[in-house]
């Protein structure tokens, strides 16, 4: 009897053991366990698809479902993109053309903090502004959505209609009803100024998607053969994008040493170090910022501060401190994944902390003049421009 019982009480332990750890089973073993919980996941749709009082796509419970996986983690930045999602988000990524309604955004407590507004979009037309919070979408709150999934549910096809809520400062809500439009998005717009009789370059990056970099070097080249004697570099509004553009953007300033090294639990340390090429170290940079400044522009910042190549300028950057790595799924939807913690060059971890700027400047969206710009143009003569 007690071999009898403490052989059963092994088997509980084992079976408790592996219940929480699948991925110890033997490959036979694991994969009917698998196979088990397919099973169980497609009854439930079936279940609901026939017996729920209101019919529902089988689709669309199927999304909801990997969906629910990922929001699962409580991570803003994790989620799970349905194939016309993710076709939408890299085209708005790469400055293609996307059907939305012209607003860049970084997840906020409420819901999405808008950092930017596209010229003549329907979002500029509705009167969203800078430093607006959207913080519902026909109806459903997205307080504590992913940045992309919120997104994603104002995105859809040009001449249809979504409904935002939205929050100004000062707490005044108000209903919008925006009708989408084919848009494109700038990856890099430059202009030359003229302050106290010297030329300055400012050189504004909206999004670090691939060749990111070689499209601002394009526009800083012209600008210093126009005769900038000092460069902006306009990061505000910026959320990031790709990890690797973020170390090529530094590397058209910063010479030689590390812009920043990654840490995650499924990869070991690596460190990304500059590639040759910069500028002339004799050219002054201010780097202009906001709380919509995030991850690999804040990479970009950090380093350029930490090397000592500009001075940052603004308010404090939004503090992201993590990096998603994109996995292609065989049903042609992506998986966007928070994989590890990156570090400025000093060691600096920035999550939920972010920049603090050298010279604080806040832009009043409701004004004409760009007080940012102006007091970044301003340090940049102090410099020696």
């Amino acid at each position: 009897m007690t071999i009898g019982l403490l052989g059963a009480i092994l088997v509980f332990l084992i079976g408790v053991w592996f219940g929480g750890h699948p991925n110890d089973l033997p490959n036979g073993i694991r994969k009917h366990f698998v196979a088990s919980d397919t099973a169980v996941r497609e009854e439930l749709i079936d279940t609901i698809q026939h017996d729920y009082y209101k019919p529902v796509p089988r689709k669309e419970l199927e999304t909801a479902s990997l969906k629910g996986i990922v929001a699962s983690l409580g991570d803003k930045f994790s989620q799970y993109l349905t194939p016309d999602e993710s076709k939408s988000f890299d085209s708005q990524l790469n400055g293609g053309e996307f059907a939305g309604i012209g607003v860049t955004v970084v997840p906020e407590k409420k819901g999405l903090l808008v950092t930017g507004v596209i010229p003549k979009s329907p979002a500029a037309s509705s009167g969203i502004k800078q430093a607006d919070v959207i913080t519902a979408v026909n109806g459903k709150s997205i307080a504590g959505a992913a940045a992309r999934t919120a997104s994603s549910q104002i995105r859809g096809k040009p001449g249809t209609t979504v409904q935002l809520t939205v929050a100004s400062p000062g707490d005044k809500t108000r209903s919008l009803t925006v009708k989408r439009a084919k848009l494109k998005a700038p990856i890099a717009e430059s202009r030359m100024v003229t302050r106290d009789g010297t030329k300055l370059g400012v050189a504004e990056l909206s999004t670090f998607g691939e060749g990111a970099h070689g499209t601002l070097r394009e526009q800083i080249d012209r600008l210093l053969r126009d005769g900038a004697k000092g460069l902006v570099l306009d990061l505000r509004g910026n959320g990031g994008g790709l990890l690797q553009e973020g170390r090529l953007v530094a590397s058209i300033f910063v010479p030689k040493g590390l812009i920043v090294s990654t840490h995650g639990r499924a990869s070991p340390e690596q460190k990304l170090f500059a590639t040759g090429g910069a500028i002339s170290p004799k050219i002054p940079v201010v780097v202009l910022v906001d709380g919509g400044t995030a991850s690999a522009s804040e990479i970009v910042t950090g380093a350029l501060r930490d090397h000592d190549r500009a001075t940052v300028v603004g308010t404090k950057t939004y503090g992201k401190g993590v990096f998603q790595q994109v996995e292609p799924l065989s049903n042609g939807g992506v998986l966007d994944l928070t994989v590890g913690r990156y570090f400025l060059p000093d060691g600096e971890n920035l999550a939920g902390n972010g920049i603090q700027p050298q010279v604080r400047a806040k832009d009043n969206p409701r004004t004409s003049p760009d007080e940012g710009l102006n007091t970044a143009l301003r340090t940049l003569l102090q410099k020696g421009a």
